[in-house]
C-alpha cells in the first residue's frame, strides 16, 4: 500500500510515542527506501523520572530513532509543554502548516482519533487540520485508546518487532512503565498479526488516503 509512498512524516506528540505505536512500520519504511521523518513536539523535561538527568528522554529519543534508521537531520524536535499542548493550539497548527510546506510529505502518522491523552488529542486535531490534503493514518497507543478502529494494517517480520522492541530498549527513563516490556509489545503485535492471519503487525486508523 506505500508502493508510490516516497516521504513519510510522523507526528509524535513526545519522545517514544511513536515508537510504540509504529516503531516496525518505521524499520520497514525505512528497508524500503522511503525517506522517513519524525517530529517530536515535546522535550518532556518535566517528566523526567526521579534519578535521570534533565535532558534524557530527548536525547533517548534521537539513540532510539536513529537506530530505527531515521536520520538525524530527518528528526524535528519541539519544546511545547508536556500536558498542556491544548493551551498552544494554535502554535502547534503553525508548527504542522510549516512543516507541510518544508517537507511535503505523502503519508503523515497522527495519533489516532480514539486517544483520550490531551496532547494527543490536540496533535491529531491540528495534524488534520494542517495536512487535510495529504494521506494520513492514526497509530495506536493502547493504554490511551478508548475504540480503537483497526482498518489498517502493516505486515511485520521478526526483524521488524526485534527492532521496535530494542529501540525501545534505548528509552532507559521510561522502562518502569507497565506498558513498555517485551510481553505487551509482541502480544499486540501478535494480536494485530492474527487479525490478518499473519505472524506480525500494526494497526492503524484510517483517516484519509489517496490514491497515487
Amino acid at each position: 500500500m506505500f508502493g508510490q509512498i516516497k516521504k513519510v512524516l510522523i507526528l509524535a506528540p513526545h519522545p517514544d510515542d511513536a515508537e510504540f505505536g509504529l516503531g516496525g512500520t518505521i524499520a520497514k519504511l525505512i528497508a524500503d527506501g522511503k525517506e522517513v521523518h519524525i517530529a517530536v513536539m515535546s522535550t518532556c523535561e518535566k517528566s523526567t523520572p526521579d534519578g535521570f538527568q534533565k535532558g534524557v528522554i530527548i536525547e533517548e529519543m534521537f539513540k532510539s530513532c536513529q537506530f530505527l534508521g531515521i536520520k538525524p537531520e530527518h528528526i524535528h524536535t519541539f519544546d511545547f509543554e508536556v500536558r498542556d499542548f491544548p493551551a498552544f493550539r494554535q502554535d502547534i497548527l503553525e508548527t504542522f502548516v510549516k512543516l507541510r510546506l518544508e517537507l511535503k510529505p505523502d503519508l503523515v502518522f497522527v495519533p489516532s482519533s480514539s486517544d483520550i491523552h490531551q496532547d494527543h488529542m490536540t496533535v491529531h486535531q491540528e495534524g488534520m487540520r494542517a495536512f487535510k490534503h495529504t494521506c494520513l493514518l492514526g497509530y495506536e497507543m493502547p493504554w490511551n485508546n478508548f475504540g480503537f478502529t483497526s482498518f489498517v494494517f502493516v505486515k511485520l517480520t521478526q526483524l521488524h518487532l526485534d527492532k521496535k522492541m530494542a529501540a525501545l530498549n534505548l528509552y532507559e527513563s521510561q522502562k518502569q512503565r507497565s506498558y513498555n516490556n517485551i510481553n505487551f509489545v509482541t502480544s499486540l503485535a501478535q494480536l494485530r498479526g492474527g487479525q490478518i492471519q499473519q505472524k506480525f503487525a500494526e494497526s492503524f486508523e484510517l483517516i484519509r488516503f489517496f490514491d497515487f
